[in-house]
Parts: C-alpha cells; structure tokens; sequence
C-alpha cells in the first residue's frame, strides 16, 4: 500500500512539472508569432525627400569679356550666409572648378560661419575688414583663379536688382567698386529698398537675374 501510493505521487509531481514546461513553451511561442506579426503589420514609411534648395540668382560675366572689377552680381534671397553659400558655391563649381574658400567683408552678415558643407567637400570661409568692400564676395578655387561678385542686398527690388546685375556682369563692366555701384543705384533711382507692388516671387522671376554662363577668363589668384 505504501509503495503504490509512493509511486502514484511521484508520478503525480512529475505530470505537473512537464504540463508547465509545455505551458511556458507554448506561451514563449506564441509570444514570438505577437512580435512576428506585429513588425509585419508596421507601415514602411518612405524616406522623407530633402526640401528643395533654391537656386542662386546669378548673373555672371560671358568668356571674352573684359574682367574690370567685378566678375558678376549675386542676389542672395537673406542674409544667412550659412544657408546661402551652398546653392551659390554649388553652381559656381561647375563652371569655374571647385570652389575651396570664400571671403566676406562682416558688416552686412550677422553670423559668418568657418566652414560650409558643399557637395561632398567643404568651403572655408573668412571675413576681412577694411580690405573686402562690404558689397563684394570673394571666391577662390585652388590652383584656378579667384573672381570678385557684386552682392545685392536682398531687401533690393527687381528692378533694382535687374540693373545691378547687368551692370555688374557687362561686357566691359562699370568701373566702379562694389560699393559705388550700389551707391550709384541708390543716387539715380532712390534707392535698392524693394519696389513697391513686386512681391518675392515676382522679384525672384525678374530677369536678368537667373544667368550663370561661363565665367570670366580664369585669372591666377592675386
């Protein structure tokens, strides 16, 4: 009577055992299928596409003309230099070879960043005063050249901004600095503050204003 009874509890305990390793099996299981199922479930969302970058308003000497002072005008949409170095650097690249540094007189740019990221490479920038006109950006490509742009203040109006540009990059070109051109504007018309009735989008359609031909003969860096 005891050894039955020994036995049928042992093997009692031993049932009870296995029926819960099988429970925590089973559960581990079904957990795996909840976790499967679920990542399958998720969306794939796409990749976010990256916001368009406007193009630089440019207006650039044509080969065979002569340099003179300036080798063209940019009309920058604010005054982030950080922000709008990349779209002018960027066209410029192609056309007069890969621009490396970048200068600027301070007066006009509240912040002036060291370096800018550029298409797979980086533009150093530096600021100097009172040897750059505060009108006038100064770009260097290694080993090609140097060019000197008219900058417009990007307040100006379109036409405004249409005479500057065509000025700046003429055949001949003004002789006149940066600065006299921008102040020559502002003596004959009143003024570079936008015209009134010209919204943004109007100015940023103004021509000539969107030209980025060849460039000026390449000079040695003076």
């Amino acid at each position: 009577m005891e050894r039955t009874e020994g036995t049928s509890h042992t093997g009692f305990h031993a049932g009870s055992s296995s029926a819960r390793d099988e429970t925590r099996v089973a559960a581990e299981a079904a957990r795996r299928r909840v976790r499967v199922m679920s990542a399958t479930l998720l969306p794939t969302l796409p990749p976010p596409e990256p916001a368009a970058v406007p193009a630089a308003r440019l207006a650039l000497k044509t080969e065979g003309a002569s340099r003179g002072l300036l080798d063209g005008a940019w009309w920058p949409r604010t005054r982030d230099l950080p922000s709008e170095l990349p779209a002018l650097t960027a066209v410029l690249d192609t056309l007069w070879g890969r621009i490396t540094r970048v200068a600027v007189n301070p007066e006009h740019w509240p912040v002036i960043p060291r370096k800018v990221p550029v298409g797979g490479h980086v533009v150093k920038v530096g600021w100097f005063t009172p040897e750059i006109d505060p009108h006038k950006l100064l770009l260097l490509s290694y080993g090609t050249g140097r060019w000197d742009l008219l900058i417009i203040p990007p307040e100006t109006g379109a036409e405004s901004a249409s005479r500057l540009m065509a000025a700046a990059s003429g055949h001949d070109g003004p002789p006149l600095t940066a600065s006299a051109l921008i102040a020559a504007e502002e003596t004959r018309y009143g003024g570079t503050a936008p015209v009134s009735g010209v919204s943004p989008e109007q100015a940023d359609r103004a021509g000539p204003v969107t030209e980025t031909g060849p460039a000026d003969r390449l000079l040695a860096d003076r």
